[in-house]
């Protein structure tokens, strides 16, 4: 199952996302989740994927030929079937499941949908600085281990009932629950009692207090720089979610997936596998009823340039080349917006296959694969190779002591001797009379069949007996991942906001097999403070680790550029919530 995410401030670092968005096909790929203490892990369209120096915003980036929005010249050449539309809006969104429930979502396309349907306790601002959301405040203990949130006076869910303090209470408890599998990083607070609540010798978790139906407390059992917005994810209803709750059985939770009762600023009107997720305003939502009455995920597989010269979707992301920057210019009726997303693109290692658990063949095919012709060249410059798992806006991102692995077949080529894989009669190399083979595993796309195209070449002159597997969804790509039958698999990361997110897949169940107690200690190291200069600097430490050892080889980081209906009023893009944060104020002028 891919999990999810978290952020940062100059105050204290925590971590959040809600919605993204970007692909290589150019398909609203909203790449991250709806819980803030999820890391969702998305499909690399064709290995290309995209991956926070304080935070920046998205017009300041450069991306391709464009720096600064651009704003429509002619809205009448706008579709006919767009201009007609006043009260939807439409966006394409990649494979959801239909598990919209925050904390046991199958995917980060998921996590846009919940995106909508749920609010945060704590959201970020456009720096990665906590605000207020459904708490209007908090406070944080001096020793950094008590927070004590109080919610909004007469908050609601999306059904009129009432949210309080208990529903909090349940939200974090079920996380401890023993039976529970989802992604949440919760749990890796520390929560006072979490444990023995987890064990069943205590029937309730000692550091959660609810003061009053306003006010709730957590203890945790040592300080943790990302715990503020990983506390304040969603809320889920107790008298909805909690009604058949039973200590040890999560099972029911599932069959409430496909009827989500949130308190976001949308409802889940219909879900139509394949085709759409319909959702309309709730007029419970605690900030007014959304502006747009109706918004529409358009999940139909097919070209996002077709969909938006037809009108049939108000927005898109493409890669940010100069010849789609000219096009998207040259249709008159879209404004256009740069973006480099706060994520990367890496391969996961099947490090339960003999040939990967030597890091000498790792680096081996990190030398060997030309990723400049791969994700820049081809790209036409709207993407760049990742060598860390930071992205380049990253306020902990470093190049210091980082081998950028350059293109090097003969540094490839000597790493695999050494490593005692050598050449056979077929040109393939062997060791102890097996061959040399790599499984690859990937989505469909044009950025598939050029990764294919050059890793059949690059890795014919390793060696390397390359078998590529792609699939035409994502969920399918998922479930091939999770049978273990593969060695190499394509992925990008969802939004990134703290730098413990580019970690997560090795906690969250997702990779199991990289075990390194330096790796361990160092991450824990930068979770115990808040001092930014000292978090940087363990950063860097396990930025050189990892660029060295390679539990996940690297690929690219994206540069894009999002184009939409230019008659959507208020539309933002946050380099950490994505579109949420705006789209509660979208309108149709």
């Amino acid at each position: 199952m891919r999990k999810s995410t978290l952020v940062l401030s100059s105050l204290l670092i925590a971590g959040s996302l809600l919605l993204s968005s970007c692909s290589e096909n150019g398909n609203t790929d909203a790449a991250s989740t709806g819980t803030p203490a999820n890391t969702a892990a998305t499909a690399d369209p064709g290995a290309a994927a995209g991956g926070t120096e304080a935070a920046v915003s998205p017009a300041v980036v450069p991306a391709g030929a464009l720096s600064e929005p651009f704003t429509a010249t002619d809205l009448t050449k706008l579709p006919a079937v767009a201009q007609k539309r006043t009260d939807t809006i439409i966006v394409g969104l990649t494979d959801p499941s239909g598990a919209f429930t925050p904390y046991f979502q199958e995917s980060g396309y998921d996590g846009n949908v919940s995106s909508l349907l749920y609010a945060s306790l704590v959201t970020v601002d456009d720096k990665g600085v906590p605000t207020p959301e459904l708490a209007g405040s908090w406070e944080v203990a001096a020793d950094q281990l008590t927070y004590t949130f109080h919610l909004h006076k007469d908050l609601k869910f999306s059904d009129g009932s009432p949210l309080t303090a208990d529903d909090v209470a349940f939200t974090w408890t079920i996380q401890y629950d023993k039976a529970y599998d989802g992604g949440s990083l919760l749990p890796s607070l520390k929560v006072k009692g979490g444990e023995a609540y987890k064990a069943g010798t205590a029937q309730t978790i000692e550091g959660i207090k609810v003061i009053d139906p306003q006010t709730i407390s957590v203890t945790l059992e040592q300080p943790n720089a990302t715990a503020l917005v990983t506390l304040g994810s969603n809320v889920l209803s107790k008298a909805y979610y909690g009604k058949d709750y039973k200590f040890g059985q999560l099972e029911y939770i599932k069959k409430l997936h496909e009827k989500p009762l949130g308190d976001g600023p949308y409802k889940l009107e219909k879900f139509i596998p394949g085709q759409e997720v319909r959702l309309v305003a709730n007029e419970n939502y605690f900030k007014g009823k959304p502006k747009t009455e109706h918004f529409i995920y358009k999940t139909t597989t097919g070209d996002a340039w077709q969909f938006l010269e037809t009108g049939e979707v108000d927005y898109a992301s493409f890669p940010a080349t100069e010849e789609n920057i000219g096009k998207l210019k040259e249709l008159g009726y879209v404004n256009i917006l740069p973006y480099t997303p706060s994520t990367y693109g890496y391969m996961q290692v099947n490090l339960k296959h003999e040939q990967l658990k030597d890091k000498r063949v790792r680096q081996a095919i990190a030398y060997g694969l030309d990723r400049q012709s791969i994700y820049v060249d081809a790209a036409e410059g709207a993407g760049a190779v990742a060598n860390i798992p930071a992205s380049p806006i990253s306020w902990s991102y470093t190049e210091e002591g980082i081998n950028p692995y350059k293109y090097d077949p003969d540094q490839a080529n000597k790493l695999l001797d050494e490593a005692g894989w050598t050449v056979g009669a077929g040109g393939i190399r062997e060791k102890d009379g097996k061959p040399l083979s790599i499984h690859y595993l990937a989505s469909k796309s044009k950025n598939s069949d050029i990764f294919i195209a050059v890793a059949k070449e690059n890795f014919a002159a390793l060696g390397i007996d390359f078998q590529p597997e792609i699939f035409a969804d994502f969920n399918s790509l998922v479930s091939k991942t999770e049978s273990g039958d593969y060695d190499l698999v394509s992925y990008s990361t969802s939004m990134l906001t703290d730098p413990a997110d580019g970690f997560m897949q090795f906690f969250d169940g997702e990779i199991t097999d990289y075990e390194n107690p330096k790796f361990v200690e160092l991450y824990n190291k930068a979770l115990a403070t808040t001092d930014i200069e000292q978090r940087k600097a363990v950063y860097k430490e396990l930025y050189q680790l990892f660029n060295d050892e390679l539990p996940i080889i690297f690929t690219n980081y994206k540069k894009t550029v999002y184009a939409y209906n230019g008659r959507i009023q208020n539309l933002s893009v946050s380099p950490f919530i994505g579109l949420a944060g705006s789209l509660p104020n979208w309108t149709l002028k």
